[in-house]
């Protein structure tokens, strides 16, 4: 869109005269934006339009793969099939936040580590694969070789992998998402075909190249290659594609890491309730993965969860379509702004509109991070917590900081009072990190140090 389009009936010129934020945004400031059009948990979640029957559907499923996935992943065998990661206290990182920041420790700083998810290691990791398994599913239980009492291992064989291979799959991606539905679809059998956006780096494309995935490159960004990937498939009555901006069962799968989520914090004696509130910041790309993480959450927690994006300064776009009320309407190109960040995994100009218009009364805030603060982050990670992560795994780190040193009235409008806060837990969702090649980790901790 060029300078001269409306947005809604407003040129870029009158948004920005409308909204100052936009200018802010505009000069790729780092900053943060609590939405006063929160809404009390009850009333909100019908603006998704799913509910928790459909969350515990979509875990049931992931345990009926259970035994087929311990099969084929051995990476996933002492779980019994499970895709989790762990959580782990950052009391390091929490001193070092606050110190720089000027400000004193409220309550504890924890991280959530689906860099390190087996299989494809990044919060994309569930739903992409939730959302193969469930292809998987309907096709083989609608062509009478499957039923839902079987045992799924019998699953790995050359006559399922026959079936499956018959079929194909697309999407497209700026990495993580293509790495999971890649690996996952190739395993089974089907053809799988990733549409990468000129972001994803090329360790990933290498990777799912040597699984047997056909990778096509983009020298645009995101938008470009999920639009094509689109085209393509609607073009073969034998292809799925899989909408990383509106599925639903890419979203479901992402929920279901919220009751695994309830599980590992009730392990280590962490209550949350009104007077013991959960931060949960989110990386934000297109939206899905945080969306879907944060819808699940909000089913189990109610009012007690405050979630908050993490957007790069260059590809705000979540913020941007929430905040006009565009949502899908509206990329960050539309307003000068590049998309072009180190957290390749965030590299998206236009956000989902499904997940916007579904989340915008249940996500609490949204905030902007610039890539020398990812960078400097990724050196502090490792050289105070000894974890090594992706610049999109530390987009969440500022949010602890920010949600306490905020002056947008939220925490009063919201009633979380000092005494509360004492007694907060922030959890910090990383994605990404923990199948980095070991030169481009170590180009991320070199910058990062030099930035120090």
């Amino acid at each position: 869109m060029n300078k001269d389009d409306t947005l809604g009936g407003r040129s870029a010129a009158e948004w920005r005269s409308a909204i100052p934020l936009i200018d802010d945004l505009v000069a790729l400031k780092e900053l943060s934006w609590f939405n006063p059009g929160i809404a009390p948990t009850a009333q909100a979640l019908a603006d998704v339009g799913l509910d928790a029957s459909d969350v515990a559907a979509a875990s049931a499923r992931l345990q009926r793969f259970a035994p087929w996935i311990a099969r084929v992943f051995p990476e996933t065998r002492a779980a019994g099939g499970l895709i989790e990661s762990d959580i782990a206290a950052l009391p390091a990182m929490q001193a070092a936040l606050c110190r720089d920041a000027g400000i004193t420790p409220q309550g504890a700083l924890w991280l959530k580590k689906d860099s390190h998810l087996p299989i494809s290691g990044s919060i994309k990791a569930r739903g992409g694969i939730y959302e193969v398994l469930a292809h998987a599913e309907r096709l083989a239980l609608a062509a009478g070789l499957l039923r839902e009492d079987d045992d799924y291992a019998r699953l790995d064989s050359d006559a399922f992998r026959a079936f499956f291979g018959r079929h194909r799959i697309a999407v497209g991606s700026t990495g993580n998402l293509g790495l999971s539905i890649g690996l996952m679809g190739a395993k089974l059998g089907f053809h799988v075909t990733v549409h990468m956006s000129a972001d994803a780096r090329a360790w990933k494309k290498a990777r799912l190249r040597a699984n047997g995935v056909h990778v096509v490159e983009y020298a645009s960004d995101y938008s470009a290659a999920v639009a094509e990937g689109r085209r393509q498939a609607e073009a073969d009555p034998q292809c799925h594609f899989v909408d990383d901006e509106n599925s639903t069962d890419l979203f479901l799968g992402y929920a279901v890491a919220a009751e695994r989520l309830q599980q590992q914090l009730t392990a280590e004696g962490i209550a949350v309730d009104v007077e013991h509130p959960l931060f949960v910041y989110l990386p934000c790309g297109v939206g899905g993965g945080p969306g879907g993480v944060a819808f699940g959450l909000k089913l189990i927690f109610g009012d007690a969860v405050h979630c908050v994006f993490a957007e790069p300064t260059h590809a705000p776009c979540m913020l941007l379509g929430v905040r006009t009320g565009l949502h899908e309407d509206v990329a960050v190109q539309d307003f000068g702004i590049d998309g072009v960040t180190a957290a390749d995994g965030l590299a998206v100009g236009r956000p989902s509109g499904f997940v916007g218009r579904a989340m915008q009364r249940l996500i609490d805030g949204y905030i902007t991070v610039s890539d020398d603060t990812l960078y400097r982050r990724i050196a502090q990670m490792d050289a105070l917590e000894g974890v090594r992560l992706e610049p999109s795994a530390v987009a969440g780190l500022p949010g602890m900081v920010q949600v306490l040193t905020e002056t947008q009235g939220y925490r009063q409008r919201m009633g979380l009072s000092s005494e509360r806060m004492a007694h907060a837990t922030h959890l910090v969702w990383a994605t990404g990190g923990g199948m980095v090649p070991e030169d481009e980790m170590a180009s991320y901790l070199a910058q990062g140090r030099a930035l120090a």
